[in-house]
């Protein structure tokens, strides 16, 4: 038997002893001192009957008396001990059951079945604890998806570089290729996407676990959106789109890592400019609003449905489902611009008309 339910059994049946043992005790104390106090008048009725009858039959009445008595205590005593042990087993089931549920399921996680919850029952302490445990293994389900999906991405966005390397690295070893500055500046090209997926892996796992160091100072707004959006001038230009800086009044500084904030706004621009067409335009604007520095993206490219909003900020998520790394991109820039951003105690959201319509991006630090 469970020994919290034994316990609580013996706990229970002993204060139902006690409950009657107690005043029986006290009960015969006060008989005893009344029997050998002599100064006590006995009722007139009982003490004529016993005026009529002899010492020994009296002393046997007496006897007989005490003796049924105590039988009618000793059968209440039975009496209520086995109704305090039926009624301590149930109370106890009713307790203990909830833990014992909560134990198995316990267990279970252990052994990394996280499908495991327990129905919500018993005491409202209990249901807490149930709901707290179901909770938990909610969180540790969506984690183990998460960690098995990326898992997964990871495997499949590192298998087409490496497969496209391998194969090149043979195709010159069997002559097919020529060992030239051609053919080695693909591979290279390759081994760059390898090395940045690798870093921007590094990035988020640190960002998501909040182990991303941080070198907090005074950021001036206005000045790092200009300095950001004139390194990506040189890249608007060679694809005809137009970048546009729009410091809409003063911002008070932000506390936050420069070079972290402006990681995330190259990401956003880098996004811009790869679903942006020729010939489009694409404008920055920072402003401070609802007490935070707000930076917003806005491109006029190809735009979102309410779907792709939901997940563009998802790990290795493509808007265009036949998008694939030849337009570059690891994948993982927008989560890693939500990552960053969210650490800094900020928000990053994503907006679009629709299809053909263009998105805006808006980053909200709060400013002191």
């Amino acid at each position: 038997m469970n020994r919290l339910r034994t316990r609580f059994i013996i706990s229970f049946v002993s204060v139902i002893i006690l409950t009657v043992a107690v005043p029986i005790f006290v009960g015969t104390v006060v008989s005893t001192i009344f029997q050998n106090t002599a100064d006590i008048d006995p009722d007139p009725v009982v003490r004529e009957i016993f005026e009529r009858l002899s010492p020994e039959d009296a002393q046997i009445l007496f006897d007989r008396f005490l003796d049924i008595i105590l039988r009618q205590l000793i059968t209440f005593i039975g009496i209520g001990a086995l109704i305090g042990t039926i009624a301590a087993f149930w109370l106890s089931n009713t307790l203990t059951s909830p833990l014992d549920k909560l134990s198995k399921a316990a267990r279970a996680i252990g052994a990394r079945d996280l499908s495991q919850r327990v129905d919500v029952e018993g005491t409202e302490e209990i249901q807490d604890l149930a709901n707290s445990f179901n909770d938990m293994a909610t969180h540790l389900e969506r984690g183990e998806i998460q960690r098995q999906n990326l898992l997964s991405d990871v495997a499949h966005e590192l298998r087409t570089p490496v497969t496209v390397i391998q194969g090149n690295l043979r195709a010159i070893l069997d002559d097919v290729y020529p060992l030239d500055k051609e053919e080695v500046a693909k591979l290279y090209e390759q081994t760059r996407h390898l090395s940045r997926l690798i870093e921007d892996l590094r990035d988020l796992a640190q960002a998501e676990a909040h182990q991303l160091s941080l070198a907090m100072a005074e950021v001036d707004i206005h000045n790092l959106v200009k300095e950001t959006a004139e390194f990506f001038k040189p890249l608007s230009e060679a694809k005809s789109i137009d970048i546009r800086v729009e410091l809409l009044g003063k911002i008070p500084v932000v506390h936050a890592d420069r070079a972290r904030v402006r990681q995330s706004l190259s990401n956003l621009l880098d996004n811009a400019l790869r679903h942006t067409p020729e010939n489009g335009t694409i404008t920055v604007q920072a402003e401070a609003q609802d007490g935070n520095a707000q930076i917003r993206v806005i491109d006029s490219g190809e735009g979102m449905s309410a779907d792709d909003i939901a997940h563009v900020f998802d790990r290795f998520y493509r808007v265009e489902k036949s998008r694939t790394r030849d337009r570059g991109g690891s994948g993982l820039g927008l989560a890693i611009v939500r990552a960053i951003i969210e650490m800094h105690g900020g928000t990053v959201t994503a907006v679009s008309p629709g299809k053909a319509q263009g998105s805006t991006f808006t980053i909200a630090i709060p400013h002191t």
